[in-house]
């Protein structure tokens, strides 16, 4: 039987499973138990004392995430030895954070003790109610005079992990809202837009140099004309990444085991005729033979294929387009782009490929626009852009429409999921 909210009851067992459940279903959000462990302050004594999906086992061994368990019932399971729990430790909270959503959105919500040895059930809450919370405290095992004791909690937050740990004492360098759905453009609006910010041209900028068989644009020699070196046919666009070493990433970087660093290539497109839309892993991969002209092939998830993620454009068309805009998004394993470097290579047919690369993030931007292709009097001009574009406060899933509206090409944003 499920304990009602507030009540206790005597652990007895010497070690217990603690399962995260919910109902499965299609556009449920996922969600992630944890563990803090407290003092008698009612605080963890540092960081160590929080155990989740990126610190998976306390120093003591005494507390595990043991990772999911999916089938109609999702299971995120802790597992916790409370002869192991260090005499100065007094509680052991057990919490639940949404990933993508919010606590309104998962159905069957619960947290069930069952005896590690057994299988018995010890204890059980069924958590009810809930709204726009992104986090909760689900129940607590606490100490009282000698034994164990498990509590129904079932406290909301709308802050996230990070702001239900921070309440813990667990300091947060860059904690984040929690993600929304990550936004999917509609039906385009009307051809007409505002101009995009002002690139170099053709003519004003100095051509860069070929050396070592290629073209680095740089902010110097930020633009090169594929007109004027008579390149055609299909144009593969590539992009690789990687992380630098000994860049720290903070707690909440959801920097999962087993998950690796995934950057995903789109571009904006626009042509003559005021036809617009946007390509990218998670929607319209576009078309060679057919507006828009451009495709994309793949989504490489680790960056460690040597040939990486590829657009592809098809030059033969060059009358056709207004302006391309490639740029690269985070889609997981980092919180933004500082510490790593993307590098995007052109290869035109006929023509030294052309690389440009962006190393020098400063801010908590997701997308780096990495360059613009646009058509000035009839010649194909490739512009280095070299600019990060941060997310909207409180949406850092919602890249791609900021680098929509920082270029202004004005398309219609609905929310969307991601990545299955």
């Amino acid at each position: 039987m499920s304990m009602q909210k507030g009540a206790n009851t005597p652990v007895s067992v010497p070690s217990v499973r603690v399962e995260l459940g919910w109902r499965s279903g299609v556009g449920t959000p996922d969600a992630d138990a944890s563990a803090l462990l407290l003092a008698e302050s009612g605080r963890v004594r540092s960081d160590d004392d929080f155990v989740f999906y990126n610190q998976p086992v306390h120093g003591s061994g005494a507390v595990k995430h043991e990772g999911k368990q999916r089938g109609a019932t999702v299971l995120d399971v802790l597992s916790v030895d409370l002869g192991r729990v260090e005499p100065a430790i007094e509680r052991i909270v057990v919490a639940a954070s949404a990933d993508g959503g919010t606590f309104g959105e998962i159905e069957g919500l619960y947290v069930r003790l069952v005896d590690a040895a057994g299988g018995a059930e010890v204890a059980r809450f069924d958590s009810t109610g809930a709204t726009t919370e992104t986090a909760f405290v689900l129940g607590e095992l606490y100490r009282r005079q000698g034994a164990w004791k498990f509590r129904a909690v079932g406290q909301g937050y709308d802050t996230g992990l990070a702001g239900l740990a921070t309440d813990f004492g667990i300091s947060v360098d860059d904690p984040g809202p929690e993600p929304a759905p990550e936004p999917a453009p509609s039906v385009p609006a009307a051809p007409a837009a505002p101009a995009a910010p002002a690139a170099p041209s053709a003519a004003s900028a100095p051509e860069p140099q070929e050396q070592g068989g290629k073209i680095s644009l740089t902010k110097s020699a930020p633009s090169v004309s594929l007109t004027k070196r008579g390149a055609s046919g299909h144009m593969r666009v590539n992009l690789n990444w990687t992380a630098r070493e000994g860049v720290a990433k903070g707690l909440f970087g959801k920097r999962r085991r087993g998950v690796d660093l995934d950057l995903d290539l789109c571009c904006l497109w626009e042509l003559q005729d005021g036809r617009k839309g946007i390509i990218h892993a998670l929607g319209d991969m576009g078309a060679l033979d057919r507006p828009p002209f451009v495709r994309l092939d793949k989504d490489d998830r680790t960056g460690a294929v040597e040939a990486g993620e590829n657009l592809h454009i098809n030059l033969d068309r060059a009358a056709d387009f207004k302006r391309i805009l490639v740029f690269a998004e985070i889609y997981d394993g980092a919180d933004d782009f500082r510490g790593l470097d993307a590098i995007a290579t052109l290869y035109p047919v006929g023509s030294p490929p052309i690389e440009m690369r962006m190393d020098d993030c400063v801010d908590r931007s997701r997308d780096a626009v990495l360059a613009l292709i646009e058509n000035v009097g009839g010649e194909l001009v490739v512009h280095r852009e070299g600019r990060f574009v941060p997310p909207p406060p409180g949406r850092p899933r919602w890249g791609k429409m900021s680098v929509d509206q920082a270029y202004g090409w004005n398309l219609e944003w609905v929310a969307s999921r991601g990545k299955g």
